[in-house]
């Protein structure tokens, strides 16, 4: 396999280092977004409390989750990206995006022929393509790979002839039909499916009076066979940290898995292994290597433990501490819910602990602003879930298509007057409270959000 040569941090990617982590002023004063919060990450370690063997496999998974697919492991025929880790990596691996866009360079690797499309930039965050519907007019919402393998040669030269070519992003952009969509980070993912279901159901039924005022319902999103609420995903459409896993790799990369064993692209002359890219492998001596690569990620995500947060930064401990105050009483805490305490589990790292996510699992609609026209499973259209806000202090970009790195503009995103398509946003209230707040109020708001 051909290895890219290293890249060094140039003038014009510290620049957009520091551009990305410097969100753009609203206004000349009033509160302000502190930015990307600085000093240590905070994040990226394994759940304190895990045995030696449970370290072993977080160890050997990480490995493979920072490690880059080529053709010859089953990237393609068509992909966004070659490894897990470059999409989650923000402020450390597991994370989001970074503040370089690794999807640019990755458009020629190797000899490829691909043209970066024009909402990928160097400077903003990983997109992954959606498209609304299917030229017939049908329901689409899958993920259209922004990239092919074709003129590939980093394995034997096995894509320089292959003739399948890019889909029409340009065309669906003009005509509305593209959406997009940024990686949700994956810290704490274990704790979240570890809590139970009665405790989020009963955690949503809460303060009916307090949210029927403010005109907050929500619903979960569940699975079409089992009932069992789903918590993974920008519309909670995953059940578990593996399927999030066995999908990403079949969905991000095009690797097929155990989970789903199908390639998505089959077209006559693609470069194709000719197995399962990622499979068990039986005749293995040892656990950590009979697994396949995809249930190994799945364990990393596992078992990656949740972002430390700052008890001092932004503003100083008394600001932060006010802040969150007022995040409760504006009514932030309504749908992000700050803490839940898992339930029973064989895993003692996951045993009856707190998971402090500011996030309450559930579907909220959103309003015509932010609504993408897409369904995943009971999730409609102008649907989300809440995403949790544990880690947003060192997080660059915010809303499901990333199309903000002000923590500012983040929150009035989240209003929205209600269309003939779709009923208004959920936060509509929530957001006039915030807008209320007088300055050092509302800075506190902001230093406490960009603690966390």
């Amino acid at each position: 396999m051909i290895e890219p040569a290293p890249v060094a941090m140039s003038t014009l990617s510290a620049l957009i280092l520091l551009i990305c982590q410097t969100p753009t002023a609203l206004a000349e004063d009033g509160p302000r977004d502190p930015g990307v919060r600085a000093g240590a990450a905070g994040a990226g370690a394994p759940l304190p409390g895990m045995d030696s063997y449970q370290q072993s496999y977080f160890a050997a998974a990480e490995a493979l989750f920072v490690t880059p697919e080529g053709i010859g492991d089953g990237l393609g025929p068509r992909f966004n990206l070659d490894s897990c880790a470059g999409c989650h990596a923000q402020p450390a691996v597991g994370g989001s995006s970074p503040a370089v866009n690794p999807e640019v360079a990755l458009a020629t690797a190797y000899g490829a022929h691909n043209t970066v499309p024009t909402f990928i930039s160097a400077d903003g965050p990983i997109r992954a393509a959606r498209f609304k519907v299917h030229t017939d007019g049908t329901p689409d919402g899958g993920v259209h790979a922004l990239y092919v393998v074709s003129g590939r040669v980093d394995f034997n030269g096995s894509a320089a002839n292959c003739t399948i070519t890019q889909d029409d992003f340009a065309g669906n952009l003009a005509r509305n039909n593209l959406i997009m969509r940024i990686p949700t980070p994956t810290f704490g993912n274990g704790l979240m499916e570890a809590i139970p279901s009665t405790t989020l159901t009963a955690s949503l039924a809460a303060n009916a009076a307090q949210k029927s005022r403010l005109g907050i319902t929500g619903r979960f999103n569940t699975s079409g066979n089992t009932g069992t609420i789903t918590r993974f995903g920008w519309k909670a459409q995953n059940a578990s940290a593996l399927m999030f896993a066995g999908e990403a790799y079949n969905v991000e990369m095009r690797i097929s898995n155990n989970l789903f064993p199908t390639e998505r692209d089959e077209t006559a002359g693609g470069a194709t292994a000719a197995a399962p890219n990622s499979d068990t492998i039986m005749a293995a001596t040892a656990g950590v290597n009979a697994l396949s690569s995809m249930e190994m990620v799945g364990i990393f995500v596992r078992y990656l433990a949740p972002p430390t947060p700052s008890m001092t930064s932004p503003g100083g401990t008394a600001s932060i501490a006010h802040g969150k105050e007022v995040f409760a009483s504006t009514g932030c805490a309504l749908c992000h819910t700050p803490s839940f305490t898992t339930g029973d589990s064989d895993v003692v790292a996951l045993r009856n602990k707190s998971a402090d996510l500011y996030s309450d699992l559930a579907l909220h609609q959103m309003g015509p602003q932010l609504a993408d026209d897409i369904q995943q499973g009971a999730a409609a259209g102008d649907e989300f879930r809440t995403a949790p806000l544990w880690g947003l202090g060192q997080r660059i970009f915010f809303m499901h298509d990333g199309r903000t790195n002000n923590l500012v503009r983040a929150i009035e995103l989240h209003a929205s007057r209600g269309d003939s398509k779709y009923g208004a946003s959920e936060a509509n209230a929530v957001v006039a409270a915030y807008n209320g707040l007088n300055g050092r109020d509302a800075q506190d708001l902001l230093n406490f959000l960009r603690s966390v």
